[in-house]
């Protein structure tokens, strides 16, 4: 039965090597896989990009942007060929009525869709795909990565270039931004967040 899927985590977790093996493993059954990913990923203009792995695996992939339609997109590829399962990479990166058209996907189309990505930005706050994957996905999972205590990081802080927390600026950032992957208790303390809320009230 066809789900869809949302694998989350923190920073620098592995999700892009877990969605590069899992297309590895459906084309070595014989099966056809359709790869997409952010727009921030790939050329200005462009159709297609690259997923990479931090371990040095890449793959070709489709770009999403926020008035690509994925249903019609999907369904155009499955008029040529049968697809047997969509991965998407950055998945935080979708609009809400994006993450319903991958659910539209499944129910209408019978195709899994598999989809990794962050849950929440460097200021702890939901990513807008995260958020309606949260509600809509048929199943949840969390790949693990450890904070520096040795505590699986569930958070994700944004370092400036002498290595302090920057607190404001655009929730996305992917051009040489540098981040670090913390358990909760020390991303509190790493971007001051109790001074930051006694300051918003």
């Amino acid at each position: 039965m066809a789900k869809l899927y949302f694998t989350y985590s923190a920073m620098n977790a592995g999700k892009s090597t877990v969605l590069l093996q899992t297309a590895h493993n459906y084309r070595e059954r014989g099966m056809q896989v359709m790869l997409w990913t952010s727009h921030y990923h790939g050329e200005k203009d462009q159709a297609c990009g690259q997923i990479e792995s931090r371990i040095g695996l890449s793959a070709k992939a489709h770009l999403f942007r926020n008035d690509v339609d994925l249903y019609q997109s999907v369904a155009l590829e499955v008029s040529k060929a049968p697809l047997h399962a969509i991965l998407v990479d950055e998945a935080q990166f979708l609009t809400q009525a994006q993450v319903w058209q991958l659910s539209q996907i499944v129910d209408d189309l019978r195709i899994p869709v598999l989809c990794y990505g962050l849950r929440t930005d460097f200021q702890g706050e939901l990513f807008e795909g995260a958020s309606a994957l949260l509600a809509i996905a048929d199943t949840l999972n969390e790949t693990k990565t450890i904070c520096h205590c040795g505590r699986k990081a569930t958070m994700t802080a944004r370092v400036d270039e002498f290595g302090g927390a920057v607190h404001h600026g655009d929730q996305v950032s992917v051009d040489k931004t540098r981040y670090l992957s913390l358990c909760r208790e020390h991303w509190k303390a790493y971007v001051g967040h109790s001074e930051k809320k006694e300051g918003a009230e």
